[in-house]
C-alpha cells in the first residue's frame, strides 16, 4: 500500500510539474510574441489567445486581428474557416465577440437616438462630414418608428489630430449632443465645447476592429454592415437576425 501511495504521489508531482512547465512556456511564448510584434511591426498587443488552428496564436491588436505562429516566426493577416460542418468563419466569430464587448463598454458614452418601441439596437461609427452618414441620419425618425435604436460612436475619419476630431469632441460635450450632431450633419457650424469624453477611445476601438469608413453599422449579433443601408433594408436585415 505504501508503494502504491508513493507511486501515486510521484505521478501527481510529474503531472503538476509538467502543467506548470507548459503554462510557463505559454506565458513566455506570449511575452516573446508581444515583444516581437511591438518592436518589428509597431503593433500594440491587446490580447493573445489560442486560435482554432493548431500552431497558430490569435492576436488582437490596435490594428485588427492577426495570426502568429507559436514560435513567433510567421505573421498572418487571414481568414480562418472551419469546414468540419459547413463553412464557419472563425475569424468573424472572434471579431463579433470583440465588437460586442466594445460597444457594451461604450454604451454610456454613445449618442443614443432611442426608439419608443425598441425592437433592435444598432451601433454606428459615424463622422459628421460623411455624406452617407448624413443620409442615414436623415432617416432617423423612420429608423426609430421601425423600432430601431441608434447609438452613435465617434469615428472622425481625418484622425485624432484634425478639425473633424475637435468638432466631434465639441458635439459629444455639448449641452444637447442630439441636437448638436443633427445640426452638424446638416452642415451647420459646431460650437466649441470641452469636457471629459471618450471620443478618442471610440475612434481607437474602431481602428482595432477594422473600421475603415463610415457609416459602419454593428448589428446586435456583432456582425457588420460596412456602409449606408436604407431604413427599410436595415429593418429587414435585423428581422432576419432575430
Amino acid at each position: 500500500m505504501k508503494l502504491i501511495r508513493l507511486l501515486a504521489s510521484a505521478s501527481t508531482f510529474v503531472m503538476v510539474t509538467a502543467l506548470a512547465t507548459t503554462n510557463a512556456f505559454a506565458q513566455n511564448s506570449d511575452k516573446a510574441i508581444t515583444a516581437s510584434l511591438s518592436q518589428k511591426l509597431n503593433l500594440d498587443i491587446i490580447s493573445i489567445a489560442d486560435s482554432p488552428v493548431p500552431g497558430l496564436k490569435q492576436v488582437f491588436t490596435n490594428r485588427g486581428l492577426f495570426y502568429v505562429s507559436d514560435n513567433g516566426e510567421f505573421f498572418l493577416q487571414a481568414r480562418v474557416y472551419n469546414i468540419t460542418q459547413g463553412v464557419e468563419d472563425e475569424t468573424e466569430n472572434a471579431l463579433k465577440s470583440v465588437r460586442l464587448e466594445g460597444v457594451e463598454r461604450f454604451k454610456d458614452s454613445a449618442i443614443e437616438f432611442k426608439a419608443d418601441k425598441e425592437k433592435y439596437v444598432i451601433n454606428v461609427f459615424t463622422d459628421t462630414t460623411c455624406g452617407y452618414c448624413r443620409k442615414l441620419h436623415n432617416e432617423m425618425d423612420q429608423l426609430n418608428d421601425l423600432g430601431i435604436t441608434v447609438r452613435y460612436l465617434a469615428w472622425p475619419r481625418a484622425g485624432i489630430n484634425s478639425k473633424v476630431y475637435d468638432d466631434t469632441v465639441s458635439i459629444w460635450c455639448s449641452q444637447d449632443p442630439h441636437q448638436a450632431i443633427t445640426d452638424a450633419k446638416a452642415g451647420k457650424p459646431v460650437n466649441d465645447a470641452k469636457c471629459k469624453n471618450q471620443v478618442a477611445e471610440q475612434f481607437k476601438f474602431g481602428q482595432q476592429i477594422g473600421v475603415s469608413g463610415t457609416p459602419n453599422i454593428i448589428m446586435p449579433d456583432g456582425s457588420v454592415v460596412p456602409g449606408y443601408q436604407p431604413a427599410q433594408a436595415l429593418a429587414l436585415a435585423l428581422k432576419d437576425l432575430s
